[in-house]
């Protein structure tokens, strides 16, 4: 009787272990890889040292200076200087408004740490990170229709910190449950630290506003630019209402039509140029 009880015993704790090793996944292939809607894990803005989300997307690393537009703000207004200390509105679109997307992005000095703090925007933006701080997506505003731009507060560093640049990395997914396909681009975006308080415009003189006419607006450029990218105009209220991906340099001059929207008062101009983003003033 005994000899009959361990033979079922054993039968059924073999047969409970087939059960269990049966539920127990034996090969890592077939699990499906986390899918980062609600943002990603630290560090992967492609800032140095850092990887960049191909680490979860089997996706393709591109260029983002076209894609990526990031302008820096106070007030509504754009700056491409900041104030030690001050506050700033930092907004991230994409020009080619993909129907899914994310994003990830950091602030750093010259010597790679963090420049200043972030901040997020309920159901818009989370940071993460610890002794760098780091901007992502929601899972509520990884859709263009839900949140058209992103944005965050970012408080400038110290004073003598120098300048400060914004490393962005995005995500156009193709939006078929998996990681794979997708498209990663990549930027960098340079604001200089104001030398006195308020609001400035960048003090380097390679750029200038030379001509406003009712077609068009005239830079003329004294540095070797083939192109700036991301121009976006900007009234006095903050509204943008002009945006083009890229202009070109025609013998020294780059000419951008003007916005129907834009009437007389001042604006602002944005773009960026060899990485640094900046700012000038149209007043006619």
């Amino acid at each position: 009787m005994k000899k009959g009880f361990f033979v079922l015993s054993g039968l059924m704790v073999f047969g409970v272990s087939s059960f269990l090793w049966n539920l127990t996944p034996s090969t890592p292939h077939y699990q499906l890889s986390p899918l980062n809607s609600g943002g990603a894990s630290a560090g992967k803005t492609g800032a140095p040292g850092e990887t960049n989300c191909t680490q979860c997307h089997a996706g393709t690393v591109q260029n983002g200076t076209s894609e990526n537009v990031l302008v820096v703000s106070q007030g509504g207004n754009p700056v491409s200087n900041y104030v030690p200390g001050q506050q700033y509105t930092v907004t991230l679109t994409m020009v080619s408004n993909p129907t899914k997307r994310g994003f990830q992005a950091t602030a750093l000095t010259s010597a790679n740490a963090m420049a200043g703090s972030f901040t997020g925007v309920a159901g818009n933006t989370s940071i993460n990170g610890t002794t760098k701080k780091y901007a992502n997506h929601t899972s509520t505003s990884n859709t263009s229709a839900a949140a058209p731009a992103w944005n965050w507060t970012w408080t400038a560093p110290a004073l003598g910190t120098g300048n400060v640049t914004f490393y962005v990395a995005t995500n156009k997914t193709n939006n078929n449950g998996n990681d794979n396909g997708d498209q990663i681009y990549l930027s960098q975006y340079v604001i200089q630290e104001a030398s006195n308080a308020g609001l400035e415009e960048t003090k380097d003189a390679s750029f200038a506003v030379v001509g406003v006419s009712n077609e068009a607006i005239t830079l003329n450029a004294s540095a070797s630019v083939d192109q700036i990218t991301g121009v976006s105009i900007h009234d006095l209220s903050g509204k943008m209402i002009y945006f083009t991906p890229q202009v070109q340099n025609q013998n020294g001059v780059f000419t951008i039509a003007r916005p129907v929207q834009m009437q007389q008062g001042l604006h602002f101009i944005t773009f960026q140029a060899n990485k640094t983003l900046i700012t000038r003033k149209i007043s006619f």
